[in-house]
Order: structure tokens, then sequence, then C-alpha cells
């Protein structure tokens, strides 16, 4: 099976991963997932993460975070995909739960949260939402 949307897998695995319960989940690496995971950290989404090397496959483990038992993630989803990319000016940034949740944008500058962005005053492509 070829993957045309590593960065959905992602997110797919992490949705799974919070609904079934487990304390961590396992993808395979690459440097924009690593910088999905650290946006992720940094907004206080996951507890931490971090690439393993086995010496043939390379991972990217993310241990969730969970309150009360609840998982802290309650939904991730992919908003620009292969089939159909979703760029924003910068005015056009989604405010995502009202300001609760977080929109992941691709910018000029790197990836960043929507807050950044908007300080930033940049606008990209929106990887993907998540609260």
């Amino acid at each position: 099976m070829s993957m045309t949307d590593p960065v959905a897998d992602m997110l797919t695995r992490i949705r799974n991963a919070c609904r079934a319960g487990h304390r961590r989940v396992d993808i395979p690496v690459s440097t924009f997932k690593t910088e999905i995971a650290r946006l992720l950290r940094e907004n206080h989404y996951i507890q931490d993460y971090k690439v393993i090397d086995d010496g043939h496959h390379s991972r990217l483990r993310i241990i969730l975070r969970y309150h009360d038992d609840v998982p802290v993630i309650r939904e991730v989803r992919r908003v620009s995909r292969p089939g159909l990319r979703r760029y924003v000016k910068v005015r056009e940034i989604p405010r995502v739960k009202n300001g609760l949740g977080m929109a992941i944008l691709s910018t000029p500058q790197g990836l960043m949260s929507d807050r950044d962005a908007r300080r930033a005053r940049v606008g990209g492509e929106v990887v993907a939402v998540v609260w």
C-alpha cells in the first residue's frame, strides 16, 4: 500500500490512539511530522515526542496527554489534503472552537499555530485543526 498522505495517516493514528486510550503512538518519522509534534507539545496537546532510531526504521513516538483519564486531544482533522490544498491569507486564518482549539499552518517561516501565524502576520497552508 502506498502512502499518499502521510500527515493524514499521522493524525489518524493519533486519533485512534486517543480513542483506544493508549498512552503513546508510534508513527513513521519525517521532518514535517516532527514539526507537527513540536507544535502539539508547545500547545499542550501532547505530553512529549521523541524520534526512535533502531537502526533501520526510525519512528516518531508521541506520548499522549490525558486529563482525568480523558485524552486532551478531542478531535484532530486534516484540512489541506493532496487533492485539495487549503491556503489562507492572514485575515482568513480560521479560529478553531473560538480560540480553544488550534489550527496548524505551514507558512514561509515554517510550521506554526494559528496564533503565532497571526502574530507574525503570515498566511499559509492550513495543514490541520486540533481541539
